[in-house]
């Protein structure tokens, strides 16, 4: 059979095959540049300075654990001292109070009329005193000219005598009247807060009922308890560091003021007091705080927890050097209980910067690009280093 081709299907062919070669060659070279692109914006890692995290040498601290809660030092339970109805309360709780301010007002109506009846008592008394005395002195008279017996003037004298006893006494249930009649007003003894109000109007106050208590909020201190195995590193004048419920991550500082020295029986703890820094004092008593005594400190190159990442014993931290990241090892020593922070052992300097937050995409010798902003903050910052 004879094998014929057509000349004019062969040349339309060949220019089919050469234009679908050039279309795949143009569209190939975009394509590996935009991947090229691409994998160099993936290479190189922005970093702001705020993810940036500074190893540093501070103060560390430790000692025993102490625990309590927060209490006001100058503080009254304001009780009645006489039997009697509550008339009006004209504090509440929460209410600021200056010394000697009106808190309580109890019934007084029986008390007036025992303090007029004493009043009436003692008048009486004076006069027959004063009778008895110009009766004793006539007789003095009398016995001179001897118109009068000796006996005559010794009971002329007695009852001279016993009148002014009686109004010695009638002076003094008088003024116990008194004190009772000014027992019906209840006023604050210092300045403070009405911590709570125990008592309404139409109550009946026996004595030593509580009617209110004041606290003085600028006094708080912090009453703790310390295990009895740590005595011999306690003393006063040593720094405390501590939180307290309610305030979240803040640190409060003070110093030990008191140290009991009976242990309790039951708990086998140590009461041990805390006086605040002066003007860093919550404002609330009742809170529970928890903290470390500073028994013993020493300088010592920390590394914050956050910048810290762990592969089974291992641990490294993530080191900004160079314009590239580093994963180096580290070994680790104490933790600071204050903070959180660190004792770094080996593998790091002071002033290395460190990825402050690391996630496990972050590869060794990855390009860094640091962004504007302030600059990378401290591991930890030195003023709280030093409480």
């Amino acid at each position: 059979m004879k094998n014929c081709i057509n000349p004019s299907m062969t040349r339309h062919t060949f220019l089919f095959l050469l234009l679908a070669l050039a279309l795949t060659a143009c569209s190939k070279d975009p394509a590996k540049s935009d991947k090229a692109a691409s994998t160099d914006a993936a290479a190189t890692l922005l970093v702001a300075p705020q993810d940036l995290i500074g190893v540093q040498n501070n103060t560390l601290s430790a000692g025993p654990t102490i625990t309590g809660t927060v209490q006001p030092q100058r503080r009254a339970d304001l009780r009645a001292e006489v039997s009697s109805v509550v008339v009006q309360v004209l504090k509440d709780n929460g209410d600021r109070v200056k010394r000697g301010d009106l808190l309580v007002r109890l019934d007084d109506t029986a008390i007036r009329d025992s303090l007029s009846s004493t009043q009436e008592a003692q008048r009486a008394a004076v006069q027959s005193y004063e009778q008895a005395e110009r009766q004793l002195q006539r007789l003095k008279t009398l016995r001179e000219s001897g118109m009068a017996s000796t006996q005559q003037l010794e009971d002329a004298e007695n009852r001279r005598n016993t009148a002014q006893s009686e109004v010695a006494a009638a002076k003094t249930r008088e003024v116990q009247a008194r004190q009772q009649l000014q027992h019906t007003l209840v006023s604050a003894p210092f300045d403070g807060i009405v911590s709570e109000r125990k008592v309404s109007a139409g109550d009946t106050a026996q004595i030593g009922k509580e009617l209110l208590k004041v606290m003085d909020p600028t006094s708080m201190r912090l009453e703790g308890l310390v295990s009895a195995d740590a005595v011999a590193e306690l003393t006063v004048g040593q720094a405390v560091g501590f939180r307290v419920n309610g305030y979240g991550a803040q640190e409060f500082s003070g110093t030990v003021t008191r140290i009991n020295p009976a242990a309790n029986a039951n708990t086998r703890q140590l009461e041990v007091l805390v006086e605040f820094a002066a003007g860093k004092q919550p404002q609330l008593a009742g809170l529970y705080a928890e903290g470390n005594i500073q028994a013993t400190r020493q300088s010592a190159l920390m590394v914050a927890a956050t910048a810290l990442a762990r592969e089974g014993d291992r641990t490294f931290a993530w080191r900004v050097k160079d314009g590239v990241v580093q994963k180096i090892s580290l070994v680790l020593g104490e933790r600071d209980p204050r903070r959180g922070d660190f004792v770094l052992r080996a593998g790091l300097s002071e002033g290395d910067q460190l990825i402050r937050n690391p996630t496990s995409a972050l590869k060794d010798g990855q390009k860094v690009q640091l962004t504007g902003g302030a600059a990378a903050a401290p591991a930890s910052a030195p003023a709280s280093a030093g409480k």
